[in-house]
């Protein structure tokens, strides 16, 4: 990473368009920090930075910009130019970015490219978004099964400028259906004779076009993958996955679940790039929604009011009791949302789960109920303390099973189980504790409930 006095003085140099001084700045340094330099700067500014950089590399670095930056981008420059850009970056994200262009940019640019390159856009641009399709690249190295070792080697020393990664070639036969593959370390170590059918392997993870990019990213971190081969629905081999794209979904991923748990609708950009509008619309769904369901724990109150006029100390204890649920149904709801995401569980643990989650929601609900029964004494005497401490065990075992077993109930569902969201348990936690603690009142110290 650059230093900050670095970022200052390429700042400098683009306010004075010095091509040299950017020149000089941006020699030697790595595109990711150059990016992350720019991403504050006005598209203008950015283009003079690129354009000071050698083909290869500005490409290189306008991949790394935001989503969000790189069509701010597109579309302050000409035909030329973008066409020139789109030449250099690699298929996969060439293909995102152009489904990100306005249609009339799109129908303006495609003739500026080379047949080859137009019909690779839109067959990865054709995907639907979410897809293995839509992840993969088509820059990959193949192999036929007759050649030899040396030949071998010597194709993926020719092809290796022009391809994403070759340290894994694909064989494949006339009609490219995939027969196996092969890493560069078997070539370089095979006799020069062997033949590659007989060193490749042919039991080969691989997936269909039309799945989903969570599963793909998924195979590739169990099975330790540097890419995963795409097929289409005739076994034809038309892509092949990334690791360093996997991660980018895995990180895209866990983002999503994040907001989903903080009650947050997946956004279609970065945090730091939404607007205000797109920013209010995202969250205000769900908090409307939560104060219907809130409004049930007031609701639960005012059936209690006689209890409460008489032992008015109950209220000290209503918030301690009802947070205390809340945040033992979240912790629930966090572990079991993650589970499930990972493949650690799945739907058919749940009975399992249920009597795990219940031994340890007693022994926590135990715990801190002894602990409240002290301040019940002080501030209630025994009986207050006991109806606290019997609700703080009951309310503890009702929040932990209601966190645990909400996302099980939207995955049986097809339903993201992240929506079960620590907002939405806390809000059924509540209403639980509150009629459990005055229904337990009631009862201890001998009080009916008033209808509202």
């Amino acid at each position: 990473m650059e230093s900050p006095d670095w970022a200052e003085r390429l700042t400098a140099a683009l306010a004075e368009d010095d091509p040299d001084a950017l020149r000089e700045l941006l020699d030697g340094v790595r595109p990711a920090d150059v990016a992350d330099a720019l991403t504050d700067e006005e598209p203008r500014a950015i283009w003079r930075a690129l354009a000071a950089l050698p083909t290869d590399d500005r490409a290189e670095v306008f991949g790394y910009l935001v989503p969000e930056r790189q069509v701010a981008l597109a579309r302050t420059l000409d035909r030329r130019q973008l066409a020139h850009l789109f030449r250099h970056m690699s298929s996969d994200d060439r293909a995102d970015l152009f489904n990100r262009l306005e249609p009339e940019q799109q129908d303006e640019l495609l003739p500026s490219l080379a047949q080859a390159e137009r019909e690779d856009i839109r067959l990865l641009a054709g995907y639907e978004e979410g897809t293995a399709g839509a992840l993969m690249t088509s820059e990959y190295a193949t192999l036929a099964p007759d050649l030899t070792a040396a030949q071998a080697i010597a194709r993926l020393r020719l092809e290796a400028p022009d391809k994403e990664t070759i340290y894994q070639a694909y064989v494949i036969d006339a009609e490219r259906r995939l027969l196996g593959t092969v890493s560069l370390r078997e070539l370089v170590t095979a006799r020069a004779h062997e033949r590659v059918a007989d060193l490749m392997t042919t039991d080969v993870v691989t997936r269909r076009a039309g799945d989903g990019q969570e599963e793909v990213a998924s195979l590739i971190s169990k099975y330790d993958l540097l890419s995963l081969p795409i097929l289409d629905d005739a076994d034809r081999l038309v892509g092949i996955v990334t690791y360093d794209d996997a991660m980018d979904v895995a990180e895209e991923e866990a983002t999503e679940d994040f907001h989903r748990v903080g009650t947050v609708a997946a956004l279609d950009s970065s945090v730091r790039e939404a607007g205000i509008p797109l920013l209010y619309r995202k969250r205000v769904g769900w908090l409307v929604v939560l104060i219907f369901a809130n409004a049930f724990s007031g609701a639960g109150i005012a059936l209690f009011e006689e209890i409460i006029a008489a032992h008015v100390v109950l209220v000290f204890f209503l918030p301690l009791l009802i947070a205390s649920s809340g945040n033992a149904g979240a912790q629930s709801a966090t572990l079991t949302v993650r589970a499930l995401a990972t493949g650690d569980i799945r739907p058919k643990d749940w009975g399992r789960m249920l009597g795990r989650e219940l031994l340890v929601a007693v022994l926590l609900g135990a715990t801190m109920g002894l602990i409240v029964s002290a301040l019940g004494i002080v501030r209630g005497g025994a009986e207050v303390a006991f109806v606290v401490a019997s609700t703080m065990v009951l309310v503890v075992v009702i929040g932990s099973l209601l966190g645990m077993s909400l996302p099980f109930v939207l995955e049986r569902l097809r339903l993201d189980p992240a929506t079960a969201s620590v907002p939405l348990v806390t809000s059924l936690a509540d209403i639980a504790g509150v009629l459990i603690y005055f229904s337990l009142a009631s009862w201890a110290l001998q009080i009916p409930a008033v209808p509202g």
